[in-house]
Parts: C-alpha cells; structure tokens; sequence
C-alpha cells in the first residue's frame, strides 16, 4: 500500500487569531470591512486544543508561521503557543505594537521574527521607538530579526538596527493581483510553490492551499477539526488542483485563477543600491 504523509509540505501557517490591533491602510481585510461587509468572518482566536492537535501531526523542521490574517501577538497564549512547536522553525510576522509588551514570550523562545514596515503608515515613527526598545532588550538573543519592508519605504533610518530587511512590492488589497511597478517573480518549474509547499489553517481550522487573501474561501481544502493534516494534503481536491498546476492550467483552479503570485517574493528595490559587493574582493578570498 503507498503511504502518503506530508511529504513536500515546508510551511504551515496556523492563525492563532483573526484579531488585529493595528488598521493597515493597504490591508485587504480592512477593504473587505468597508466595501462588503457583507464577506466579514467572525473574528477570533483559534482554541488552544486546536493548536495542540495541529502540532503533534507536523514533521520536524518545517516552518510553522503563527500568522495570516490577524495579529499574531494578541493571542492570550502566544508564548505557550510557540512552545508547542519546538520541534519545527517558529515564525510571526507582526506589526510590531506588542514586541516590547510580549517580550517575555518571544524572546529565547520563537525562532524568527519579521516586523512588517509599510508605507505612508501613521504610526510609523510609533513603531520604529518600539523596534528600537525590543531589539535593545533581546541584544544577541533568538529570533533572528529582520524587518519586512513593503512598498515605498525609505529604509536609510532602519539601517541604524544593523538587521535583514526583507523588501515587498505591494499588490492589491483584494489578493495577490496587480502587483506595483513590476510582476511576481515566476519559477523555472512554472508551478506556484506555495501550492506545491503550503498549508494554511485559519483560526476555526478551515484548511486552504496558501494565504493568499481569500474571503470567499475559494481555495479551501479541508476542515482541520474533522480531518487529519495528512487526510487534506492527499486529497481527491488538492491531488486535482496539483494535476492542473503541472499541467500549467492554473486558470482552472477557482483562488488560483486570478491570482498573480507564483511563491517568489519579489522584492521592491535592486539590491545593487543597497549593498555594494566588490567582485574582485570575492575571488581573491
């Protein structure tokens, strides 16, 4: 009998929470809250129990982002959250209000940590104090660090933190379409990796190929209350889906269809004017 487990799975993102502190003038979420309130889910945490199951079906080593479209550090179990996945890579992607209040629970226990910068945000001068404060207090301790720079944004202040800036061209609020001043990076394989790669949970346990915005859950795989993790990955859906996508049919699939991503974060800025590297200094090392 052919055994199917995860095999190919990488990243899992688990919502801890749809809840949000911070109101992200570019948030897709916020858009669908305006203009079609009608497409609102109900906002929450995810049950701790739920975590603890979603943990004990992963392989080690594979990244479990606790984050997708909330918060991540609003959840009231963050720290114990983390924990339960010390055999994988732990990850969040934050806005950064809590770094400084949460620090007890982030620092020597999640893996990496990315703070998201945007542009033309009001509380930008806000969380660039708080960055500072939280980096100040964590010194040389894990996560690794790095700020997630998305659209235009001038990065000559945050070089002062000496950390990785991962830089992000900005794209529509509704999903990944319509990408500024360039297109989505394609890879030679010409097939999405985040559907080959990825799994997301959001935080009532509904299961979905990726994390692309997806309001009205076109790309919905499985239900992780009912189903095992290794059940929706193998399924009859995903295993059609995956055939399209081999097949460089994408258009058939409902969330892929118009969607322009293909996995490869694209970066806003040419690394040439960011760091100077010498070509000769590298060969004659």
């Amino acid at each position: 009998m052919e055994e199917k487990g995860l095999f190919g799975l990488s990243t899992i993102n688990v919502e801890l929470t749809s809840l949000c502190n911070k109101n992200c003038w570019m948030c897709g979420r916020r858009k669908i809250e305006r203009d079609y309130p009608e497409l609102v889910k109900e906002y929450g945490h995810m049950d701790f129990q739920l975590v603890e199951k979603i943990s004990k079906q992963l392989p080690p080593n594979i990244v479990v982002q606790l984050h997708n479209n909330g918060e991540p550090l609003v959840y009231p179990h963050f720290g114990d959250a983390v924990k339960l996945f010390k055999n994988q890579i732990t990850n969040i992607d934050t806005n950064g209000k809590l770094l400084v209040e949460k620090s007890d629970e982030i620092i020597d226990n999640l893996d990496t940590l990315a703070i998201s910068v945007i542009e033309n945000d009001e509380e930008g001068e806000e969380q660039f104090e708080i960055i500072k404060e939280f980096l100040k207090i964590k010194k040389d301790r894990k996560p690794f660090t790095l700020l997630r720079i998305n659209g235009d944004v001038d990065i000559k202040k945050y070089t002062e933190f000496d950390i990785l800036m991962a830089t992000r061209i900005l794209h529509a609020p509704m999903g990944s379409f319509n990408y500024r001043k360039r297109s989505a990076t394609i890879p030679e394989i010409g097939i999405c990796l985040d559907f080959l790669h990825h799994m997301a949970i959001d935080r009532k346990g509904i299961v979905s190929i990726c994390v692309r915005f997806d309001p009205q859950r076109l790309g919905v795989i499985g239900d992780a209350n009912k189903q095992t993790l290794q059940e929706i990955w193998n399924s009859p859906k995903r295993m059609e889906w995956l055939e399209f996508h081999k097949r460089g049919r994408r258009n058939k699939i409902p969330l892929c269809s118009y969607c322009h991503f293909w996995g490869v974060p694209t970066s806003n800025i040419n690394i040439e004017n960011f760091i100077k590297i010498n070509v000769n200094d590298i060969f004659d090392k």
